[in-house]
């Protein structure tokens, strides 16, 4: 079937993709047994230096504690700053000048900065005038760089997916008389959902990998920084950074997949309430009649 983006391959360029598929992966086989023996060479896989991450004690003192800040600092800055990005993100598409060009100025702002001296500038405001205890203070600095950052960054993510429905759209919302915030509400900002998905994800993506950078330089208590204390009592360092790396996959994959569940889920919504859907949403479901989009109504306009 000829999609919109590519022509189906046909025998001659399938043949070429399964022989690249099989040099690929025979190439890959190569690196994977290169690595191997190279670490067996320098003593790498010596059951000493594996046996810690067996035994319970590694997990429920170091790796899992260390997982679980990871979590919650990874959670709080999502909570926080998908709604915060939200906000700015429509209010830079606002036509009151007094509203737009500030969310831009505060976007563009924390968007320049690196998330790492966001953490440290939080790190030290809290410390010199705010009464959150030491314990604490690192937690708190981790959040509030990821959520000035990310908030910032999901703001553009919102307003291309916006700008990216047709126009049509709105111009049906002002027909019918409805207002700039109740058409952005019901009709923009709903049906953008679908498309800016895959970059939220990524984004979020990106959240949990940056708590690691709170840990390696204020001392925040996340997966990276008790490796570094598990490393250290037990000599496995190598290990210890192969096991945490499989973790950090681990908890990613699980994130993509239940966004991927989740975007199929609002795939579906959309064809069965007659939505409007994508070139992308109209190739997975070829079936689909042309007039049911945007009207509910079946057969040709």
């Amino acid at each position: 079937m000829t999609s919109v983006l590519y022509d189906a391959p046909g025998p001659r360029a399938k043949r070429r993709n399964i022989l690249l598929s099989i040099g690929f992966f025979a190439v890959l086989a190569l690196v994977l047994w290169w690595i191997w023996r190279v670490m067996d060479d320098k003593g790498q896989l010596e059951w000493k230096l594996w046996k810690p991450f067996t035994q319970s004690e590694a997990w429920t003192t170091y790796l899992l504690p260390g997982l679980a800040d990871t979590l919650k600092a990874a959670a709080l800055a999502m909570i926080i700053a998908l709604p915060l990005g939200a906000v700015f993100g429509i209010a830079r598409m606002s036509d009151h000048r007094w509203v737009r060009v500030p969310a831009g100025a505060v976007v563009e702002f924390f968007r320049a900065i690196p998330v790492l001296l966001l953490m440290l500038f939080a790190n030290e405001f809290y410390a010199r005038y705010t009464d959150v205890s030491t314990d604490d203070r690192p937690l708190y600095a981790v959040v509030t760089g990821l959520v000035l950052y990310n908030a910032s960054v999901l703001a553009e993510v919102v307003r291309a997916g916006i700008l990216a429905l047709p126009k049509g759209q709105t111009e049906a919302a002002q027909a019918i008389g409805l207002r700039k915030g109740q058409t952005m509400a019901t009709i923009l900002l709903p049906q953008a959902v679908t498309a800016m998905l895959p970059a939220i994800v990524s984004q979020l993506v990106v959240i949990v990998k940056d708590t690691a950078l709170g840990g390696v330089m204020i001392g925040f208590t996340e997966l990276l920084n008790s490796r570094g204390t598990l490393a250290a009592y037990y000599a496995t360092v190598i290990p210890s950074f192969i096991v945490v790396a499989i973790i950090y996959i681990i908890v990613n994959f699980l994130l993509t997949s239940f966004a991927s569940w989740l975007e199929q889920r609002l795939r579906r919504s959309k064809r069965s309430t007659g939505a409007v859907l994508s070139a992308e949403d109209e190739e997975m479901n070829p079936a689909a009649t042309p007039g049911t989009y945007g009207t509910g109504a079946g057969g040709s306009i």
